[in-house]
């Protein structure tokens, strides 16, 4: 029989990606788990809220009993088919509930009973969010932080995917950090978030040398910097990419128009269409920073551009707009929390000085 899963052997769960049942209830998963996690449940929403409400006012004891009334002989052929199915796929897994409680033993118990041997985690997912926090803090601290800063479109994000040692922020938050930075995919949970980040640290805390993150505002999309990890992005050494104007904007038109078309294949209208919408409804959130004036303008250029590429499939019309936008908006935006910052340059230069900068720091 194997052991459970005691607290001093967390760090190995998540340095080894080890395969998680959550056994919690649909709604509770959603709020926030761990990135090898997959969800379970031994109670669907509206069972955990009617046990709940029994043991408000009954006690455990009567909630225990109605939990067992719930479970009826389809509902306990199901959950112990799909256990089995997960545990097959993963031998090496374990489960958990919030607190490695009532649930878990419950599940633990009907797992045994159909011949299934699996452990749980001492102390749940309350414990183990606990010691990923902790983690985050000590990240924070003791990893050798180097921030890559430069203007909007400078190729920041490419960087942080070709280095040896980096913690992609805009990846795991899945947005790329702008009014426009929607990617086609939902955003993580905060808490899922985080605790994606405090695994990357552990993993990296397993070698020395320097981490490096693309400079951040607060906020990615939805998803908020945790306060600790922005503190130490603002004390951290930069590395400033020095672009052209015009290559961000290229650079910017690939990402945002050539790259993120297929994502839009599946609509009702054009891709095209539906792309120079979703441009136009992510131009809308600057209106007020921009000026109405200012604003239809460019939203005119805008629509001239998107007109273009549904004609042509050219995207080249997009190029001013974005140049106008860095130049009048995202620039001065960024010049003024730099200016901000007292922590020290390490280096700058255009993109391939930089890149060929990082590789050399790497391991070091």
């Amino acid at each position: 029989m194997r052991q459970n899963i005691s607290p001093d052997q967390y760090r190995q769960l998540f340095l080894n990606d080890t395969p998680l049942m959550d056994v919690r209830a649909p709604v509770e998963f959603a709020k926030g788990a761990f990135p090898a996690a997959t969800n379970l449940p031994l109670l669907d929403d509206r069972q955990r809220e009617l046990i709940g409400t029994r043991y408000k006012h009954a006690g455990q004891e009567a909630a225990i009993e109605l939990g067992w009334e719930l479970a009826t002989d389809e509902v306990r052929q199901q959950r112990i088919s799909a256990w089995r199915e997960f545990t097959e796929q993963h031998p090496e897994g374990c489960l958990y509930c919030f607190r490695g409680g009532l649930r878990s033993r419950t599940t633990q118990q009907l797992m045994r009973q159909a011949g299934i041997d699996y452990p749980l985690v001492e102390g749940g997912y309350k414990a183990l969010r606990n010691f990923l926090l902790g983690a985050l803090d000590e990240g924070c601290e003791r990893l050798p932080l180097v921030v890559i800063a430069g203007h909007t479109g400078s190729g920041k994000t490419e960087l942080i995917q070709r280095a040896t040692r980096a913690i992609d922020l805009e990846g795991i938050a899945r947005h790329r950090g702008s009014s426009f930075g929607r990617t086609g995919r939902p955003q993580p949970a905060q808490i899922d978030f985080e605790n994606r980040i405090a695994v990357d640290m552990i993993k990296l805390e397993q070698a020395s040398g320097r981490v490096f993150v693309e400079d951040e505002s607060r906020l990615i999309g939805r998803c908020a910097l945790p306060p600790n990890l922005q503190q130490a992005m603002q004390a951290a050494p930069r590395v400033v990419v020095e672009e052209p104007v015009e290559a961000r904007a290229r650079r910017i038109v690939r990402d945002y128009v050539n790259e993120a078309l297929p994502r839009f294949e599946d609509g009702e209208c054009s891709p095209a269409e539906a792309l120079g919408e979703s441009l136009r409804d992510s131009l809308s959130r600057l209106q007020k920073r921009l000026g109405g004036l200012r604003h239809r303008q460019l939203d005119e250029q805008l629509q001239a551009a998107n007109a273009e590429l549904a004609r042509n499939g050219s995207a080249d019309a997009y190029i001013p707009v974005v140049m106008a936008l860095l130049t009048e908006y995202y620039d001065g935006m960024y010049d003024y929390l730099m200016a901000k910052r007292e922590s020290a340059v390490l280096f700058r230069g255009s993109l391939d000085e930089v890149g060929e900068w990082v590789q050399q720091q790497s391991g070091n």
